[in-house]
Parts: structure tokens; C-alpha cells; sequence
């Protein structure tokens, strides 16, 4: 057993390179774990630097200095951020007031109706499960009201501390736009002289993350418009909080979509009843998840759907878990970031073994 860890130990990091490799990854997940709330404003201007940095170049390839379209875009980048605050914010905040307050109605509606169930599937429900499962709704429902007061009275407490990221992050996505080589520069100065598996690494991965933070956002984007469209076409209550919450569940591969498909149908069924309209207003939800899974992620995503799904969840479950928000929103670049390294390893071991034949 010991001499097999020992080969296992030589043929994985015989290779300086490798060693630094490791010793990279070691210290990234030690910083992330044990300080990732004091780097959270730096991790977020990072991917708002990777989404911004497109239309930056293209404005450097039409003939403009770095300096003058970085300012070009942050300032149509805050004037944006600033009009949505105004307009949607307001908005999605009397929505979710007035959710609140009628979902104890909507509990009650429920109820009426799944009571029903076993009258039309005698052998399969029974009154009982049903009791169950309501008792469990509602202590669910207690929860989250607590969760959510309690939540709001810390927000009220750091909300300096909001104020203060909203004028750090920023800046910092500023100076990352404006320095950006400046930067990379230093950084490359302080990575070890063997490492040539991190530049391979890091190229690929590079390309993997600014592609997949750039397609979430159109993602986002395109989910929310289509749903307000839909959702408007139908007279839905709560249009505009809905389209939000499903344009934002795609943050969360699979995992998301199912969890946001509960409030909208407890709204459909609220409305409208089991009737044909919440048959209709269902479908054409499920119509757009379809449409974003089968054909808008593809387009966007099509190095990360190469993943299987079963690595996807596993992914969102392990890092979301270490690392809360981040690791969900990051979940397909990490997970494709443990191929690449499998990768990058399996084609040093492959270089080697010719070499140890010769």
C-alpha cells in the first residue's frame, strides 16, 4: 500500500510544474475559505471587470484609448445599474411585500384544493398525506417569514456596509478595466518560474470563465424578458417579481429552475384557480425552461454543456457549499476547471511516458 502511494506520488509530482500547480490551488481555496467575506466586493468586481472587459476591447479596436473607454463604459454601466435601481427595485419590493402577505390566502387555496386529491385518486392519496404535508408547508412558510425578518433587520444594520460596496466595487472594477495589463504584469511576477501547467491552466480557464460570465448575464437577461412577456401576456399577478426570480434562477444550473417553478404556480393557482388559464399559464413556463435548456444554453454554453449534468449538480452541491453564492454562480467553470487539471496532468504523464520508454 505504501509503495503504491509512493509511485502515485512520483508520477503526479515528479514535475515542478505540478508541485506549483498544487500548491496554487492549495492556497486559492485556503483564502476563498477562511477569508472569503472579506474578498466577496474584490470576487464580485472580478466578474464585473470579465463582463465588461468585451465591450472595453471592442472600443480599443475602433481606435479609443483603454482610459476613455473604460469611462465610456462604466458610465453607461452605472447609468443602467442607476436606472434599474429607480425603476425595478420599487417595484419588486411592493410585489414581494404584498406575496408575503397573501400567502397564508394561497396556503389556504392550496389546501382547498389538494383536499380534493383524494377524492379523484382514492387509491394513491390519502387524507392523511395530504394533513402531513400541509403542516409541513406552513411550517416552512413560518420559517422563511422569520428568515426573512430576521434578514432584513442585519440588512438594516449593514447597510453602511452596503453603502461601502457600492462605491468600492466600482472603483475597483474601474481600475481593473483601466490597469488591466498593469495588473496581470504583477501578477505574473509573483507566480513561480515553474509554471507552465498554471499558464496552461490558466489560459484555458480564462477563456472558460469570461465566456461563461458573459453568457450567464445574456442568459439572465433573456430569460427575464421572455417570462415578463409571457407572464404580462397572461395578466399573471406579480409579472414583473416572477420574471425576476426565473431570469435569476438560471444562476443555479437545474437546481434553480425547480425551485422558482413553486411560487409561480402557487401564484397561476391562486389566480386563476385549476382551471384552464393556470393550464396554460404552466405550459408556457415550462415551454421557456425548455427553450432555455435545450436551445439558449447550448449556444451560449457550448464548452460547458459538454459536462454532464450529473457533474453540474455535483458541482452546485460541493461548492455552493464551501463557498455559498460564489461557488453556485461558479459551479460550471469550477467544474471545468477540475477537467482542465485532470487534463493538464494526464497530458504531463503522457509526455512522460515516452521519455521513460526512451
Amino acid at each position: 500500500m505504501f509503495q503504491y502511494i509512493q509511485q502515485w506520488y512520483r508520477n503526479k509530482f515528479s514535475d515542478p510544474n505540478a508541485v506549483t500547480l498544487f500548491l496554487l490551488l492549495i492556497v486559492s481555496v485556503l483564502l476563498i475559505v477562511f477569508f472569503g467575506g472579506i474578498l466577496a466586493p474584490i470576487l464580485a468586481a472580478i466578474a464585473l471587470a470579465y463582463l465588461l472587459d468585451w465591450p472595453v476591447n471592442r472600443l480599443i479596436d475602433a481606435g479609443v484609448g483603454r482610459l476613455t473607454a473604460t469611462i465610456i463604459v462604466m458610465s453607461l454601466t452605472v447609468c443602467i445599474a442607476t436606472l434599474c435601481l429607480l425603476t425595478l427595485v420599487p417595484v419588486v419590493w411592493q410585489q414581494s411585500t404584498t406575496l408575503i402577505r397573501e400567502m397564508p390566502d394561497m396556503l389556504a387555496n392550496l389546501q382547498v384544493w389538494l383536499h380534493k386529491l383524494p377524492e379523484l385518486f382514492p387509491s394513491v392519496i390519502d387524507e392523511a398525506q395530504i394533513t402531513e404535508l400541509m403542516q409541513s408547508l406552513k411550517r416552512r412558510a413560518v420559517g422563511l417569514g422569520e428568515q426573512i425578518l430576521t434578514s432584513s433587520l442585519t440588512s438594516l444594520v449593514n447597510v453602511m456596509a452596503m453603502l461601502v460596496y457600492l462605491i468600492v466595487v466600482p472603483l475597483l472594477v474601474f481600475f481593473m478595466l483601466k490597469d488591466r495589463d498593469t495588473l496581470l504584469a504583477h501578477f505574473s511576477r509573483v507566480l513561480p518560474t515553474n509554471r507552465r501547467l498554471i499558464t496552461q491552466v490558466g489560459q484555458e480557464m480564462n477563456l472558460q470563465i469570461m465566456n461563461y460570465i458573459r453568457g450567464k448575464a445574456l442568459e439572465v437577461i433573456v430569460v427575464t424578458v421572455t417570462s415578463f412577456a409571457v407572464f404580462f401576456a397572461f395578466d399573471l399577478r406579480y409579472t414583473t417579481l416572477l420574471s425576476i426570480l426565473v431570469g435569476l434562477s438560471v444562476l443555479i444550473p437545474y437546481i434553480g429552475a425547480v425551485v422558482v417553478t413553486i411560487p409561480v404556480a402557487l401564484v397561476a393557482l391562486f389566480q386563476f384557480g385549476a382551471t384552464a388559464p393556470f393550464a396554460y399559464v404552466m405550459a408556457a413556463y415550462l415551454i421557456i425552461q425548455a427553450l432555455d435548456g435545450n436551445v439558449l444554453v447550448p449556444l451560449l454554453f457550448s464548452e460547458a454543456v459538454s459536462l454532464n449534468p450529473v457533474y453540474i449538480i455535483a458541482a452546485v452541491l460541493v461548492f455552493g457549499g464551501i463557498w455559498g453564492f460564489w461557488g453556485v454562480f461558479f459551479a460550471i467553470p469550477l467544474a471545468s476547471l477540475v477537467k482542465a487539471l485532470i487534463t493538464a496532468w494526464s497530458s504531463r504523464e503522457a509526455q512522460q511516458e515516452p521519455n521513460e520508454v526512451m
